[in-house]
């Protein structure tokens, strides 16, 4: 089947060319008509499958299509995404097929001055995509209000409710029309979603896509069992070993990020980190650098697991394994997007042995094994710039100590007395 089979307008069947869809994905292809149709949707499938674009499309379409007056401060659609990243890249998506259909959208989230969202709000605008903490913040402020949402669209909202914003989103239901038009879109979902899910959709149509199976076909992903503190030996050799892949390096904390980084510069290699600490005006700057590969190594916190589209990453690294289990599928569905091949490896350290299993369990199977033998264990470690125990760099700290020994063992000598 093809785009035209939907009898989308002119204007927004160009844009669809111009952004180069071909055919609908396949959850494209289950979600635009019943959204189309104006049912309430309940989606879940693997990431990188095209999910903003299966709800964005026939959104566009019926704005398009039903012409209203927008008015200051009500939107006529709201998607609540989670973090600031996704809502830059899901508005930039709606922006796209906008183009020469007279509607608009805007990207609202925190980390920024908000007179210049103000502003766009105050001139109306049919798609708003927001993250909750500013949405709630210029509501409370009377900036924003939520009477005109036709469309509520949640995406990656098991997220929201991991970040504590299910009280707010509840006052928030409780403010917009009953009558309207609830779609969720994620690549996982937990009990908590499923249940908020099922008290706000009214006859939803539910569709899973490879429900069995969260992991693209397109990923080849392993694990490999490498000691706390050899990790960053191994990085450093897949950094080597692949020179011109971009590589997306996921870890625990933020402190984490800095000092892996710090580790690969030990070694003069170059990367970026992104985290919840980092300006906005630099999360972006960074985002930015590496999609279009400025920088092809970038340290990440779960924070860009969820929903980013980063082209064309070839190789994700699970440098510590993650302490929510949907967020495996989330980190290493960042590459093999689309139609593109990708590869993920998992560092385990025997602190999480645990954590792989309770991994594997929830996907329903277990993870090909990276097999190393004990002389290339031990070899990636030898040839690493950083090795502790390279043989040359203890020779010359040991001489040095003789050294320095020497000096501390040598007698003074008396100076003679002055007659």
């Amino acid at each position: 089947m093809k785009f035209e089979k939907y009898n989308f307008l002119p204007a927004l069947m160009q844009n669809i060319t111009n952004m180069g869809f071909k055919r609908p994905t396949d959850i494209q292809y289950k979600a635009i008509v019943p959204i189309l149709n104006g049912e309430d949707v309940m989606a879940v499938a693997q990431t990188g499958t095209g999910k903003t674009a299966a709800f964005a499309m026939p959104i566009v379409h019926i704005f398009s299509t039903k012409r209203t007056k927008v008015e200051a401060f009500l939107p006529r659609c709201l998607v609540m995404v989670p973090t600031h990243e996704l809502a830059i890249q899901v508005s930039s998506v709606f922006s796209a097929l906008m183009k020469g259909t007279g509607l608009s959208s805007l990207a609202l989230f925190g980390g920024i001055e908000q007179d210049l969202q103000v502003n766009m709000l105050k001139k109306g605008v049919e798609v708003l995509v927001a993250t909750p903490g500013r949405m709630f913040d210029l509501a409370s402020q009377g900036y924003l209000k939520f009477q005109n949402v036709e469309i509520l669209v949640l995406d990656e909202a098991d997220h929201m409710l991991e970040l504590g914003f299910i009280t707010d989103m509840d006052q928030l239901f409780r403010r917009m029309p009953r009558k309207r038009q609830t779609l969720f879109f994620s690549a996982t979902i937990n009990p908590k979603i499923k249940d908020l899910a099922y008290n706000l959709v009214s006859h939803g149509v539910r569709i899973h896509i490879s429900p069995h199976d969260p992991i693209s076909k397109n990923i080849d992903h392993s694990v490999a069992y490498i000691e706390m503190d050899d990790k960053r030996f191994f990085l450093e050799h897949v950094i080597k070993g692949y020179p011109d892949s971009k590589i997306l390096v996921f870890v625990r904390t933020k402190v984490r990020a800095e000092r892996v980084l710090k580790a690969l510069e030990r070694v003069e290699l170059s990367g970026q980190t992104i985290h919840g600490d980092k300006e906005q005006k630099e999360r972006s700057m960074v985002m930015s650098q590496f999609k279009t590969g400025a920088n092809k190594v970038l340290i990440a916190t779960d924070v860009s697991a969820r929903g980013i589209d980063i082209p064309n990453v070839d190789i994700v690294v699970n440098y510590d394994l993650p302490e929510v289990l949907e967020n495996y599928v989330h980190r290493v569905g960042r590459t093999g997007r689309g139609d593109k091949r990708g590869m993920a490896i998992s560092f385990c350290s025997e602190e999480e042995r645990e954590v792989l299993k309770q991994i594997e369990e929830y996907l329903g199977k277990p993870i090909a094994v990276a097999e190393l033998t004990k002389d290339e264990y031990e070899a990636t470690i030898d040839i690493s710039e950083s090795a502790e125990h390279d043989w040359q760099s203890l020779i010359d700290e040991q001489n040095s100590l003789e050294a320095k020994q020497k000096l501390k063992l040598k007698p003074k000598q008396k100076r003679k007395k002055k007659r």
